[in-house]
């Protein structure tokens, strides 16, 4: 599939399109599910579901490595502890994203639907285990390297959640919401970057939309790092709830 150039972009589109992006970048830095934003608003600039899709790429790459060095500068690096987990989610995001980018824009809209709906149970189940303060028995090494492969996988694919899913994950493996963050944006940039090059060599990327989108929701990630490790838990906690709750909304058909 050929990826076609909008242009021009009216001002009123390119002003949505920030805001938009901008909001996405500081969700998606402190919880997950920005692109629940930001997709949708390229959907209705007139993109087909997969080039939507990839070209959202762009600004989820940028303002996760953005957001990576400013959790860094604020003093809470996930560098270092995102080592044991990249190469799991590399190797599933790059699987992903060849199977997501050899579907038919039908496809992909179906295999969207479905996917999300599975997303619901283990977020829902997170959640409560966290409310009812019940001690989970963290994950053995292999069971952590199938979860976080079948995180890559479908952050390869859909991206819209992957972050929520990360971070639900890595508190399961023992780190405070702000750490778990900071490790995220390290690991989402850099299992971006793979399923990037998919999509860029399939064509399914529009560059005036995505590099919009990529300043703004760039933006929206420096302030959302800022009130992550300022407000901490107290902070996050609510941006994930309502997250997971757009998240259901969304899987469950409600707009």
């Amino acid at each position: 599939m050929v990826a076609r150039v909008v242009l021009p972009m009216e001002p009123f589109e390119i002003s949505v399109l920030v805001v938009g992006g901008f909001v996405a970048g500081i969700i998606n830095t402190m919880a997950g599910g920005g692109s629940l934003i930001t997709v949708p608003l390229l959907v209705a600039l007139g993109l087909p579901g997969t080039l939507a899709n990839g070209t959202n790429r762009i600004g989820v790459l940028l303002q996760s490595a953005v957001g990576a060095v400013r959790f860094r500068a604020e003093g809470v690096s996930g560098f270092r502890d995102s080592v044991p987990v990249l190469l799991p989610l590399t190797i599933g995001s790059v699987i992903g994203a060849v199977v997501v980018s050899r579907l038919t824009d039908a496809a992909f809209e179906r295999m969207f639907g479905i996917v999300m709906l599975a997303l619901l149970v283990p977020v829902l189940r997170s959640t409560v285990a966290k409310k009812d303060g019940r001690v989970v028995e963290p994950w053995s090494a292999s069971v952590s390297t199938a979860v976080f492969f079948a995180i890559g996988i479908y952050g390869g694919a859909v991206q819209a959640g992957v972050g929520i899913l990360l971070v639900l994950a890595l508190a399961r493996s023992g780190y405070d919401l702000v750490k778990a963050n900071s490790i995220k944006v390290v690991v989402v940039a850099v299992f971006t970057a793979a399923a990037v090059v998919v999509f860029v060599a399939q064509r399914q990327v529009v560059w005036l939309p995505a590099v919009i989108l990529a300043a703004a929701t760039s933006l929206g990630a420096t302030l959302g790092a800022r009130l992550a490790v300022q407000g901490g838990e107290r902070v996050i906690r609510p941006v994930l709830v309502v997250s997971v709750i757009a998240l259901a909304g969304k899987m469950l058909g409600m707009y």
